[in-house]
């Protein structure tokens, strides 16, 4: 039952270079870009850079904090990533510039490989005890705390449950995690 913390996390650059990440889970362990079959990091986006291109992938971004930015997709549609905790799907081939509405920002993101597997965030809010149901993978720490297996998750830290071993967690007042469920597409 493995807790991540953020400060483990060290920051890597952007795929295209432009930015940085901070990867917080990977399946298959270990494994390149262009070889998960599902990734979970934090992005610090501090500049206008366009979004690294990601075929055959389909992926979620949730801001944490900061004013957010405007996402332009394909140079058509528009997203203001602006209300933090609101999860918004792309696909990830698109071309994604990005116009930030203030200062630096921090975003949450799931990636999974279209076809293989799929999933989404959801927002939990409500403080007390609870047994994530199976197919959760992670669980991010956005807002206050969390207790878990003895510990304490704090903003950046996530908790990954092991398959099968029912464990319990309590969202401490004010807290907001985002839970990452995945299953099997095939």
């Amino acid at each position: 039952m493995p807790i991540l913390r953020l400060d483990d996390c060290p920051p890597r650059p952007w795929k295209n270079g432009l930015g940085h990440t901070r990867e917080l889970a990977v399946h298959p362990p270990g494994v390149g870009m262009d070889d998960f079959l599902w990734r979970v990091s934090m992005a610090e986006v501090d500049s206008a850079a366009p979004f690294s291109a990601f075929p055959g992938i389909d992926r979620s971004i949730v801001l944490l904090d900061g004013a957010g930015f405007t996402m332009t997709l394909d140079g058509v549609r528009t997203h203001a990533l602006t209300v933090p905790f609101a999860p918004f799907a792309f696909p990830g081939e698109a071309q994604v510039d990005v116009a930030l509405a203030g200062g630096p920002t921090r975003d949450f993101n799931l990636m999974l490989r279209r076809g293989r597997v799929r999933g989404g965030i959801e927002v939990w809010r409500d403080a007390g005890p609870s047994v994530p149901e199976a197919g959760v993978a992670l669980v991010y720490c956005a807002r206050s705390a969390i207790a878990v297996a003895g510990e304490m998750l704090r903003p950046g830290d996530a908790w990954r449950p092991s398959p099968g071993v029912p464990s319990a967690l309590e969202l401490l007042p004010g807290a907001v995690a985002l839970a990452v469920r995945i299953e099997d597409a095939t």
